[in-house]
């Protein structure tokens, strides 16, 4: 078994697709199919179904594909140890991030992380915030901005970044306008704007309301907070919304939510097990330092 050959599994695993595959990695297709054959006759199992439009993994292929990514990781970690022993620092650090991370200056904190390691590559992908702790649990993300739900994933390590209530924004014309504030239960019949399912906003909204025996009636759904906030300014409905971005938003009125308060909550997540590329925790370490936690309520 052979290092490439897991690195082309992995790179085939993520493209779904042999050309694409290839092409990531600079060899030639043909190449990349004899040698993940070479690989499934060691293993004695197919790794990937290749009958669909898309290639997807078999079971098998799934069992092995963590230890593949480990393996390379292990030994692009061991590259990069003997790089910072020797006063270099250089790699790859992958970040991921949801769409509602306007109140963080994301780009500011990369762009000084790279003045300082300009030989380290950094990627930057969005994605939602179950995507994103899935991701970096697998390896895709060293490390990712994530929302928070009720309750904080499992497995990894934390910092809490924001901390502010989500508030109900309507329209101008609204009977709400001028209301300082509204249970849950009062707002219980409108039409809601709201995040996706995935997101950590939407499962704040969702505990909220089944911890009064409700279900909340969504019609319409969006991953950026601000199609949100032009949708409820329009009338189409009431969006829950972060305080920080409601009250930035012309034509929004704002209402504060009690009983239950719901609170929206960011934060910088990262693996504790596993390896951790030097590169990686440079970057974790740089952004702990700049995005110090809230202070408690």
């Amino acid at each position: 078994m052979e290092l490439r050959q897991l690195a082309y599994l992995v790179a085939v695993a993520d493209e779904r697709n042999f050309t694409r595959a290839a092409a990531r990695l600079h060899v030639t297709q043909p190449g990349v199919s004899a040698q993940i054959r070479q690989l499934e006759r060691e293993f004695g199992a197919e790794l990937l179904d290749r009958s669909g439009r898309a290639v997807t993994l078999t079971q098998a292929g799934e069992a092995v594909l963590p230890f593949a990514r480990s393996a390379l990781g292990a030994v692009a970690g061991a590259r990069l140890a003997v790089d910072e022993l020797s006063g270099l620092l250089r790699g790859h650090v992958a970040v991921g991030m949801v769409s509602q991370c306007a109140s963080l200056d994301i780009p500011e904190m990369l762009a000084g992380f790279h003045r300082h390691h300009p030989a380290i590559e950094i990627t930057l992908a969005e994605g939602s915030s179950d995507q994103l702790t899935e991701g970096v649990r697998s390896g895709t993300y060293d490390l990712a901005f994530i929302g928070l739900g009720p309750e904080a994933p499992g497995g990894l390590a934390l910092q809490v970044v924001a901390d502010e209530p989500i508030v109900a924004a309507v329209g101008p014309d609204s009977d709400l306008t001028g209301v300082g504030f509204v249970t849950l239960v009062e707002i219980a019949d409108r039409a809601l704007i709201s995040l996706p399912v995935g997101t950590g906003l939407r499962a704040c909204v969702d505990a909220a309301y089944a911890s009064v025996g409700l279900r909340p009636r969504v019609a319409f759904e969006a991953s950026d907070p601000r199609t949100l906030a032009r949708l409820a300014a329009r009338g189409l409905g009431l969006a829950f919304l972060p305080a920080s971005v409601a009250r930035t938003h012309d034509g929004l009125r704002v209402v504060a939510v009690s009983h239950p308060e719901i609170r929206g909550r960011l934060a910088l997540t990262w693996r504790t097990g596993g390896p951790v590329s030097p590169a990686a925790r440079a970057l974790i370490a740089h952004a702990r330092a700049l995005l110090p936690e809230p202070a408690p309520r």
